[in-house]
């Protein structure tokens, strides 16, 4: 699901609420998300999952195709961990079940 999906969905779930006022609440709940993380916080919606951002350190790396050493700066990267309910919801509705037994048969 993208992000326009994601408004449509809503518009029709809360038909009294126009679409362009669900857009800008949910790009207001992204940017305040992110805007957290940016800033180093955490950002926790109980039952969804957690935000955090990790940092990967400076490291020297190789070019796949010369072989040359190349130095690898240091990184921030946004992370997701789902929360309790999340996963006990997806694991009731099967999801990715499917997935673990055409990889076994193959």
């Amino acid at each position: 699901m993208i992000k326009s999906e994601l408004v449509l969905r809503i518009a029709e779930q809360n038909p009294h609420l126009y679409q362009r006022d669900v857009e800008n609440i949910v790009n207001a709940i992204l940017d305040t998300i992110a805007d957290a993380l940016s800033q180093g916080d955490r950002v926790e919606l109980r039952g969804f999952g957690a935000f955090s951002v990790k940092r990967r350190e400076a490291r020297r790396g190789r070019n796949p195709r010369t072989g040359a050493a190349v130095a690898v700066a240091e990184k921030a990267i946004p992370v997701f961990k789902t929360g309790k309910e999340m996963r006990l919801r997806l694991n009731a509705a099967g999801i990715g079940a499917d997935d673990k037994v055409e990889a076994a048969a193959s």
